[in-house]
């Protein structure tokens, strides 16, 4: 089943698009010639450096944005800039996402808890997301289907967690999904053409799992371009009775 309608064109965002996954949905897009606007954001020119060489190449199709969707504000004016170049959008894939840096790591045990790398977690990985529905709401708002979806994670689900750790990532997602749940029921009312949905991409080969790669199995273990096919596989199928779910890369839906 295509993505697109046939014989239509499409405009794309991609939000946090300089690495990993981001970066490998960019390169699927650039390929597809129904993509008339692809628009990418990176929070820091100095780690999107091969995205900047793809909008070089490609500088009629490919938009690069500067947004931190930690700060409210240059979500705005990015969404503004992208207005000026596409008054509707069809399908955005948020792909920011935290979950170990040079500051933080995930906690094992409840010693290891500190309030200011629990508030960067929610900050990223569920308040950011919630802002950019609320500044999409309008570019989405349109006759034809759109699609807004989020990577969450399988380890934010509450009833799947049998193992413990990783505090507050798993709350960070837990409450991602919980915020695009909700905004999927207001969506409904006011952009009933828009489907919202959290996707579990599977350990990808990426900086953000390379530290937990060790004990995956090597079929478990995604690259970039295989993890992207499948989740456009799960985007392609959805209907709109599926907005507010969550679901896994291989289709099925995952519990709360």
């Amino acid at each position: 089943m295509p993505l697109f309608p046939p014989n239509t064109e499409t405009n794309v965002l991609i939000v946090g698009a300089s690495q990993g996954i981001g970066l490998a949905f960019v390169k699927q897009f650039l390929a597809n010639a129904q993509v008339a606007h692809l628009f990418a954001t990176y929070r820091s020119v100095s780690t999107a450096a091969e995205l900047m060489v793809l909008q070089a190449e490609h500088p009629q199709r490919l938009h690069c944005v500067a947004i931190d969707i930690t700060d409210e504000s240059q979500i705005a004016s990015g969404l503004d800039h992208v207005k000026q170049i596409a008054s509707q959008l069809h399908l955005v894939i948020n792909c920011v996402g935290l979950l170990h840096s040079d500051q933080q790591q995930p906690e094992k045990a409840l010693r290891q808890l500190n309030a200011d790398n629990l508030t960067r977690y929610f900050q990223i990985n569920s308040i950011g997301p919630a802002l950019l529905a609320k500044h999409l709401m309008p570019l989405l708002k349109h006759k034809q289907q759109a699609i807004f979806a989020t990577i969450s994670a399988k380890v934010g689900s509450i009833g799947d967690n049998r193992l413990g750790g990783w505090y507050g990532y798993r709350a960070s997602k837990a409450a991602l999904n919980m915020f695009l749940k909700t905004a999927a029921i207001e969506y409904g009312r006011r952009n009933p053409n828009t489907i919202l949905v959290m996707l579990h991409p599977g350990t990808t080969d990426t900086q953000l799992s390379k530290p937990f790669q060790r004990g995956v199995p090597p079929e478990k273990l995604f690259s970039t371009e295989r993890t992207v096919s499948q989740l456009l596989n799960v985007l392609a199928n959805l209907t709109p009775e599926d907005s507010g779910e969550f679901f896994s890369w291989d289709g099925s839906r995952l519990p709360w």
